[in-house]
């Protein structure tokens, strides 16, 4: 039998603001423990939470963004559950009246081709604390710390079709929020996380099989993995004759394998009701346009300026605004050029392959965009080639300086004086009878011998164009 797995998942996007969602308690990552837990995060008697008017102005971005629906009026719901790093016995989140649904997103499908991903709704809610459990003998510890954090938890339709599917939309998403500057998307602090829903039907069946939820993945690359082991584990049960349970899994990495951690609740088991401490959020058209004032330019949209302002490809383009930084860097190195291709070549392979191999950021780049321009600059204006670039790079790299001064301090000025030229040739020709005479006999490869040879006496600083030229014109 053919099977097609159906997959939707939940995204948790922790939001940058500077206190949390309830408390003005700070949200900043890595504190000693139980340190950033205000009277309102520890659910103390008598105190009452109030909400952070940043967050939900961060909301209506990502609403806007998705060209979603953003509710007028929405409700905060207590979602009702015991665990020991939920110190209220409930977490604040939204239910029936979210803040944002109804939006969509396009992702690009390995095959080049686009396809359109419904978000069903995306809600504000306070995050948990962290149960640690290593360097505690038969104890577990409890950090409060992230307890009232604010999240926007954003769910998709189940339209998903395969794990590498569901890998296109969450990168998506991570470039989106990134963009808006909602979320740092550090999925290693935890800051960007994902839930993933899973079930796999005989193929052309419009029935739903039963899901299991995959429960906090913190990696792409595990995502993937993740979600391919269970549409496998439920294939094999579903062949064998059994059925699928519903139920929360988790994923491990180390032996690749997901296991049961609990029964799948549903909504009846959190016993949802209006928070009687908060009011209902009530947003006026003249608050979403002046959150729409905001809104920087997206993703999509800057990728099909990047190819119709500077000429590239699609391809190049995607890669280039892949995050709001790199794309900035782009821009700012190829408003410092002649030539917003060959910024992009350069940043593409020099820059990215340096700031990999030192495991830099973007942002912590050695050269900046406008001396990286600059250089540039002087390989379209014939000042260097692009072999001496190379050499240029490296020691701004080193932080010996802008290219000119590089350029300077080394006497790496190319040589465009066709006499000088001309002189390094004549010597060439005359060193190597034998090879100019194969070459006359009609052995043309032998141009990049003679080629070659001008460059090492010139030190590579002679203009390669002008050789050839040169080379081609003696020797007839």
């Amino acid at each position: 039998m053919e099977w097609e797995s159906v997959i939707g998942l939940e995204i948790h996007a922790q939001l940058s603001t500077r206190t949390k969602i309830f408390s003005g308690a700070p949200t900043a990552y890595g504190a000693e423990p139980n340190r950033q837990a205000s009277a309102i995060d520890l659910g103390m008697p008598g105190v009452l939470p109030v909400l952070n008017e940043q967050v939900v102005r961060d909301a209506v971005k990502l609403g806007l963004a998705l060209g979603a629906d953003i509710a007028p009026r929405s409700v905060f719901a207590r979602k009702n559950y015991f665990y020991p790093d939920l110190p209220k016995g409930y977490q604040i989140s939204q239910y029936d009246l979210p803040l944002i649904d109804n939006g969509q997103m396009a992702i690009e499908l390995d095959d080049g081709t686009t396809k359109r991903v419904g978000v069903t709704r995306a809600h504000l809610e306070e995050d948990a604390g962290k149960s640690l459990h290593e360097g505690f003998e038969a104890m577990s510890g409890i950090d409060l710390n992230r307890a009232g954090t604010p999240l926007l938890e954003i769910v998709s339709e189940p339209d998903l079709r395969s794990a590498k599917e569901a890998v296109a939309y969450m990168k998506k998403l991570h470039t989106i929020v990134r963009y808006l500057d909602i979320c740092d998307g550090n999925m290693q602090e935890g800051s960007f996380r994902c839930d993933a829903n899973v079930s796999v039907r005989p193929k052309g069946e419009a029935e739903f099989g039963t899901r299991t939820e995959l429960k906090n993945v913190n990696s792409f690359r595990f995502v993937e993995r993740a979600i391919n082991h269970e549409i496998e584990r439920q294939i094999e049960i579903r062949e064998d004759g059994g059925s699928i349970a519903q139920e929360t899994r988790l994923y491990d990495a180390d032996r690749n394998e997901t296991r049961t951690m609990r029964t799948k609740e549903g909504a009846d088991d959190y016993r949802y009701f209006p928070d009687p401490d908060l009011l209902p959020i009530e947003i006026s058209p003249a608050f979403i346009d002046d959150v729409r004032g905001e809104m920087p330019e997206l993703p999509d949209a800057r990728k099909a300026r990047f190819e119709s302002d500077y000429g590239l490809s699609s391809y190049d383009a995607g890669v280039l605004t892949a995050s709001r930084e790199l794309a900035d860097f782009y821009e700012a190195a190829a408003g410092a050029c002649d030539d917003a291709k060959l910024a992009a070549n350069w940043i593409m392979d020099e820059l990215s392959g340096g700031l990999n191999k030192e495991g830099l950021s973007i942002t912590q780049s050695p050269v900046s965009p406008e001396r990286l321009g600059g250089m540039i600059q002087r390989v379209t204006d014939g000042t260097i080639s692009s072999k001496i670039a190379k050499d240029v790079f490296e020691a701004m790299w080193a932080g010996e300086g802008d290219a000119d001064t590089v350029i300077e301090a080394k006497g790496l000025k190319q040589v465009t004086d066709t006499s000088e030229i001309e002189a390094m040739v004549d010597e060439v020709i005359a060193n190597n009878p034998d090879q100019v005479a194969q070459y006359q006999g009609g052995k043309d490869k032998l141009l990049g011998f003679f080629v070659g040879q001008v460059m090492k006496a010139s030190g590579g600083k002679a203009n390669p164009q002008q050789v050839n030229d040169i080379i081609k014109d003696k020797l007839g």
